[in-house]
């Protein structure tokens, strides 16, 4: 059938599944809803994103549990 693999390129989502799901939820949940003032805005807002993604937000991958909860110190 003369049929051959095809050569994608590196950086589409073909090759790194993962980073684009995480690129989709990241304009989903923050960029799309957001307009930024200036660049210390910009960073403020993407790092407590960055905690509430990291601690916070359920991941359907690890059974609906955040990927680094935050420890309770007692």
């Amino acid at each position: 059938m003369g049929a051959k693999t095809a050569y994608i390129e590196p950086g589409s989502p073909w090759e790194n599944g993962s980073c684009e799901s995480f690129n989709a939820r990241f304009r989903d949940e923050l960029l799309n809803g957001e307009i930024f003032d200036n660049l210390r805005e910009a960073q403020t807002l993407i790092e407590h994103w960055r905690v509430h993604y990291n601690t916070v937000r359920p991941h359907c991958a690890l059974g609906y549990r955040p990927p680094a909860p935050e420890s309770i110190a007692s």
